[in-house]
């Protein structure tokens, strides 16, 4: 059972980086963002959304603890 539950890690693990592969090879037309004023290089599409993906992911968690953290002090 803990091989099974090991391949199916390594599986589910490939699957998400082939699908990021995937992603990265399908939206690699430039782009130009610009935001308040501030204009970043041109950057293939995938590039901005990953990193706005990791972005929200640092966030997140972030928020989650300041509201916890808010909600522990009242």
């Amino acid at each position: 059972m803990r091989n099974f539950k090991r391949l199916a890690l390594v599986l589910l693990a490939l699957l998400v980086a082939s699908a990021i592969v995937l992603f990265v090879l399908e939206n690699n037309q430039p782009l130009a963002l610009i935001f308040l004023g501030w204009t970043a290089p041109q950057l293939p599409v995938s590039v901005f959304v990953i990193l706005a993906l990791l972005v929200g992911m640092m966030l997140g968690p972030l928020l989650a603890w300041f509201v916890s953290a808010r909600r522990r002090l009242k």
